[in-house]
């Protein structure tokens, strides 16, 4: 069992930067991939960024690319997500979540552990 927290959601103006953090406590860190995904009022979740569970391969939705960052550190416990030029379009709950096995980094069905979200709102 893994448990993921999220934190570091907020308020931010358009073009605007934050970082969202995803804690694991629990179960073997290392050994799972990782994933951001969010959710926006009315709408599906939708699959944002992944990391391999060494972190030498990275995925991104084109919405996202060239804007936001996936990394982790093991040695904490902690994926991270750094939002750059950020858009109103994405305002969402932002969730993390892990999974083992063959990785399907944009499958919401890979992963079988998630955080309980942490709301983003890009707004002026």
């Amino acid at each position: 069992q893994v448990r993921l927290v999220e934190s570091g959601g907020g308020l931010v103006q358009p073009g605007g930067s934050l970082r969202l953090s995803c804690a694991a406590s629990r179960g073997t860190f290392s050994s799972y991939a990782l994933g951001w995904f969010r959710q926006a009022p009315g709408k599906e979740r939708e699959y944002v960024a992944a990391i391999s569970w060494n972190g030498e391969s990275t995925y991104y939705a084109d919405s996202v690319k060239g804007r936001f960052t996936i990394s982790r550190d093991n040695a904490k416990n902690t994926v991270y997500l750094m939002m750059n030029m950020l858009k109103p379009e994405d305002t969402a709950v932002y969730y993390c979540a892990a999974g083992a096995g063959s990785f399907l980094p944009d499958h919401t069905d890979y992963y079988d552990y998630w955080g309980q979200g942490t709301q983003v709102t890009v707004s002026s």
